[in-house]
């Protein structure tokens, strides 16, 4: 346990220190979230403490690649992983299964194992909760801030076509986040229709 703690407090730092402050949405609040979106599922599926840890550490690592690269984040929080977990003395097979974790999370999404469907559904958790439009306007300020969009309506029909495209894999987010979601769908298809 004390290797997790380790870990964390240094992830953290490293995610603190070297986050961009055009990252608006892919912070460290975006990466607290995530942790704690895990944790709830560590309680209610009662996950072991190994996997758990491991859940808690994919959670902490899987945007860490933003720290040098916002192209191909993954594969570059996969890359820094590794060391990472060596230095704090996990096995291959551990970072083996972390590795696949932050893979999981790249979209669209393809999670192998439950491990990997609670890690997708923890990082876009938002998309089915009362929270959306905050979090959602925070991401169009990072696009905004990268030049990737540049008009509302045009972010709003972007999130039309992803939050349609987009599935949640657990069982409890098919329960209790897609009814919202598809509410959001709605909203913004209201608003894109009013804005035509």
């Amino acid at each position: 346990m004390r290797e997790y703690e380790n870990l964390k407090k240094e992830a953290l730092a490293i995610l603190e220190e070297n986050l961009s402050d055009r990252l608006h949405y892919h912070g460290l609040s975006h990466t607290l979230d995530v942790l704690a979106v895990c944790n709830q599922y560590v309680q209610r599926e009662r996950i072991g403490e190994a996997e758990a840890n491991l859940l808690r550490i994919g959670a902490l690592l899987h945007d860490i690649g933003f720290t040098v690269s916002t192209k191909m984040h993954e594969e570059r929080s996969v890359e820094l992983a590794g060391p990472i977990m060596v230095k704090y003395g996990y096995s291959e097979a551990d970072i083996s299964i972390v590795k696949g974790l932050i893979r999981a999370t790249r979209v669209p999404q393809s999670p192998k194992n439950h491990l990997e469907e609670i890690i997708c559904d923890s990082d876009l958790d938002y998309l089915g909760r009362d929270d959306f439009y905050k979090i959602s306007n925070q991401l169009f300020e990072e696009l905004k801030s990268y030049s990737v969009v540049t008009e509302v309506s045009e972010w709003n029909r972007q999130q039309i076509r992803f939050l349609e495209a987009h599935s949640y894999h657990t069982a409890y987010a098919r329960k209790y986040r897609q009814p919202k979601k598809e509410e959001r769908i709605r909203e913004l298809k209201a608003l894109v229709a009013r804005d035509s």
